[in-house]
């Protein structure tokens, strides 16, 4: 199982590391550092879909090859209670345990996504209120502790870039991703309540969202090399951004 990979990762993982908060089945949330602890800082999230947990996996590559400039923070499973619903009763699900779609619980337009709903099941439903859950709570508390001045946020499938929201954005970031993975930035439109959404609207930073994996691929993907395109995307990301 993937969480306990992770799990044991972070057991022997001797650069800076925390938990960041809990499942709703009090499930560690972790994150760990890479690269220079001082200066601009990123936040990289995965595993925010339960179905999507091959990112997990993405995450930890993203953490072995590490960063050349800056530093930031990897999250490889914001959301463990759905990763193991997907593992081992419902591969499809996407939604924490609760059945609240967390991508869609954030204070960004909350509730106005064209396939939102209030009804509790495998996606798309977006919780009592923003924020409702206690993996977004933990993933609001701790982006707003680092003040990252970039987020990205690592899902499957499609291989696009979604770099936009309500007109505001930085698509030079999204050209960046665009080279080093060969995926396409695009505009999408009727979704709201993302983390990206939010730090673009609440926070007015660049955050990306980069969907792995060719879009023939059946979910959830298995494979990691599936995902090869991404292994380099944050160390080249960080690389030019500053240039």
């Amino acid at each position: 199982m993937i969480y306990e990979k992770v799990e044991k990762f972070y057991e022997g993982y001797g650069g800076r590391k925390c938990i960041i908060g809990y499942s709703l089945k009090g499930k560690d949330i972790f994150a760990f550092h890479v690269g220079n602890p001082t200066g601009k800082q990123f936040i990289s999230t995965y595993a925010i879909h339960g179905r999507e947990w091959i990112t997990a996996e993405l995450a930890l590559r993203h953490i072995k090859i590490g960063v050349k400039n800056g530093g930031g923070w990897i999250i490889p499973i914001v959301n463990p209670d759905g990763v193991a619903i997907s593992e081992s009763v419902r591969a499809m699900w996407k939604a924490n345990a609760r059945g609240v779609d967390l991508n869609c619980n954030f204070d960004a337009d909350w509730g106005s996504g064209r396939l939102n709903t209030k009804r509790r099941g495998g996606e798309n439903c977006i919780g009592d209120s923003p924020f409702s859950e206690s993996e977004t709570r933990a993933l609001k508390n701790f982006t707003i502790k680092i003040r990252p001045y970039v987020t990205f946020s690592f899902h499957t499938k499609g291989e696009e870039i979604y770099w936009q929201y309500n007109g505001l954005g930085d698509k030079r970031g999204a050209d960046i991703l665009a080279e080093a993975t060969g995926y396409k930035p695009v505009i999408i439109y009727g979704s709201a309540g993302g983390y990206k959404d939010w730090c673009i609207q609440k926070l007015k930073i660049p955050a990306y969202t980069i969907e792995c994996g060719a879009d023939s691929l059946e979910h959830p993907i298995k494979d990691i090399q599936k995902l090869k395109k991404c292994f380099k995307a944050l160390k080249i990301f960080t690389d030019k951004y500053a240039e």
